[in-house]
């Protein structure tokens, strides 16, 4: 790959790269190091990667730097998870996609990561799989079991709107 081909894909996939992040952790600073790290990592590795495969490289190393994280802060967010309590708020809401996120922050996070991979970004199952190194089979039934699980929680339009 050369430098001119770098900045291409700077050009081309940062924004999308971003924007995957962004929905997973919902923090723009971290999302931003993120990226900045994936593209620092493709840069250590220039020669060791084409022009073709860039794309799915730069997706596949943010995810695994978003991953480790998510793990590394893990253990504070159980903390404040156990500090208050957790009433559900049963009013009628008019902003649906207020309540998409809603459903798609209570995911779990590989399931969230297919969804956003599938639905947002419009990768293939083939191309999810490279990027989270799951089978093709493994996607889709977490992508299944992700559409399932926000059909519930949402319900019925009616109650909804």
């Amino acid at each position: 790959m050369t430098v001119e081909e770098y900045n291409q894909s700077v050009d081309k996939y940062s924004d999308g790269i971003y924007r995957f992040i962004l929905k997973n952790l919902r923090d723009t600073e971290y999302s931003r190091d993120i990226v900045q790290d994936a593209y620092e990592r493709l840069w250590k590795n220039l020669a060791n990667v084409s022009g073709e495969k860039v794309k799915s490289y730069l997706f596949t190393t943010a995810y695994h730097i978003m991953i480790d994280h998510i793990r590394k802060n893990k253990r504070v967010d159980h903390v404040d998870e156990f500090s208050g309590n957790h009433i559900k708020d049963f009013t009628q809401y008019s902003d649906l996609q207020e309540i998409l996120h809603q459903a798609v922050d209570k995911l779990p996070q590989v399931q969230k990561s297919v969804v956003l991979l599938r639905d947002y970004e419009g990768y293939s199952y083939e191309e999810i799989g490279k990027i989270t190194g799951l089978n093709e089979s493994q996607v889709k039934v977490y992508i299944y079991r992700a559409r399932v699980f926000l059909k519930n929680y949402i319900g019925s339009l009616e109650t909804v709107i």
